[in-house]
């Protein structure tokens, strides 16, 4: 017994001195895995979707609802839509849009509108192939290329192939309206200005002048229409005298420098530009930046379609230049001087009329070291003043009539030589690079050298 007790102590000993176990790690439970939801799809977009979120397109986006389009416009289609942009709007006179935007119109909104939507997807590559396209109106719209530009109707597309879920929108520069609807309701260009709200200093002016008759008449003319803001612009007291029955001439001569005979179209304007106005005189068309201008003011609406032409409108009134006043805005600056100099500045503002063959900046240039700013001192003014007025004939000679001449007597009492030769025209050794820049009292031909009279 004594034994056996011993045993199971010793055992209890040797189990107590063993070393523990080391527990085997045990994998800890997986995270639950949240679901990751997949990327989202933006939904495809419409044509009424696109042009809603665009925003240069708001004025269409709301003809679009008055006249219930929307649905349609967001159904399957395919549709292809021109799309004018909210500046394209603005050239409609105010009441045209007012009045196609009242309940009782929403049958000729639509139409409008549908004259703007050709049904299938054409993109632009498509678009240049056609010379015209059936509309959702029934009515055709005319397409043609011009260079690098494209236009539907008389509306230029000035971006393309926007693609819709539906579609495709290309941007127009114009509304066009349908030709059931233009032969119905097409206004000349007083009536337009009378209506439109911009342009009631204008209209008194024209009534004023006596001038009614002959902007309703057929035309064509194309009329810069300075806007009652513009005619604010002019000096405290300058309209008021030009009221006056007493200055009716003068007042018509104005109004006529505003217009060109023919229907010039905003496209046709190019930078450099000169043009005979309805008075017989030059303005002068410029583009700097993206903007342009007709003698110093900008053009800020364009191709507002008549009956009998076309208005664009301009902010500020321009004046007929006599040859000083062209000289000066064409930057003929060192010619400027000379006349400053020789003190012809009242000779070559008076009546005349005289023939001016200006020489360029370049021209003067070209003349001897030291030449030009010797013969603008004081002590040579009686030297200049001959040189200058060799440069004038009296009266007012047109190209046309120059090169019928092989000489001209002038001013200074000295004659120079005209020459044809090989297309080209030349006054003594000098070219005549540009000719008839018209002005109130002659007309300006320039050339390319100073030409000096005869010892």
């Amino acid at each position: 017994m004594k034994r056996l007790l011993l045993l199971v102590v010793s055992m209890l000993v040797l189990a107590a001195c063993a070393p523990m176990a080391t527990p085997q790690p045990t994998s800890p439970p997986m995270p639950t895995a949240t679901p990751i939801p997949p990327t989202a799809t933006p939904a495809p977009q419409t044509i009424v979707d696109i042009a809603v979120a665009d925003g240069r397109f708001t004025t269409l986006v709301k003809a679009v609802q008055a006249a219930g389009l929307v649905e349609t416009l967001k159904s399957e289609g395919p549709f292809t839509v021109f799309a004018p942009t909210d500046e394209a709007f603005a050239k409609l006179p105010k009441e045209t849009l007012e009045s196609l935007l009242k309940p009782e119109n929403k049958d000729q909104l639509i139409k409008v509108l549908t004259y703007h939507v050709v049904a299938g997807k054409v993109l632009a590559a498509d678009v240049i192939g056609l010379s015209e396209a059936q509309t959702v109106a029934g009515e055709p719209i005319a397409i043609k290329v011009e260079g690098d530009k494209v236009f539907i109707n008389d509306a230029q597309v000035i971006l393309t192939d926007i693609e819709a879920s539906n579609g495709v929108i290309h941007v127009i520069d114009a509304v066009i309206l349908p030709p059931s609807m233009m032969a119905e309701a097409k206004k000349d260009i007083v009536d337009i200005a009378v209506e439109d709200g911009r342009f009631t200093t204008l209209v008194a002016a024209v009534q004023a002048a006596g001038l009614v008759e002959t902007l309703k008449s057929e035309g064509p003319f194309t009329v810069f229409a300075p806007t009652d803001e513009a005619f604010a612009k002019l000096p405290e007291g300058t309209l008021e005298a030009l009221l006056k029955p007493e200055n009716k001439q003068q007042l018509t001569d104005i109004l006529l420098y505003h217009v060109l005979p023919g229907k010039v179209m905003a496209s046709e304007v190019k930078d450099g530009l000169i043009a005979d106005t309805a008075l017989g005189t030059s303005v002068f068309f410029k583009v700097d930046m993206g903007k342009a201008y007709i003698n110093e003011a900008q053009i800020i609406i364009t191709d507002i379609e008549a009956s009998n032409g076309v208005i664009h409108v301009i902010d500020a009134v321009i004046l007929p230049k006599d040859i000083v006043d062209a000289a000066v805005f064409n930057k003929f600056n060192t010619l400027v001087a000379a006349v400053q100099a020789a003190g012809l500045v009242e000779t070559l503002k008076s009546e005349g009329p005289f023939t001016v063959f200006a020489p360029t900046d370049e021209a003067f240039a070209k003349l001897p070291a030291g030449t030009l700013e010797s013969l603008l001192k004081p002590a040579n003014k009686r030297q200049l003043t001959d040189i200058l007025l060799y440069h004038v004939v009296p009266g007012r000679v047109l190209a046309e009539d120059v090169v019928k001449l092989e000489r001209a007597e002038t001013v200074l009492g000295k004659p120079i030589t005209i020459k044809v030769q090989d297309g080209k025209v030349f006054v003594n050794e000098a070219q005549v690079v540009l000719t008839d820049i018209k002005t109130t009292n002659g007309v300006i031909h320039v050339i390319d050298t100073v030409i000096l009279p005869p010892r």
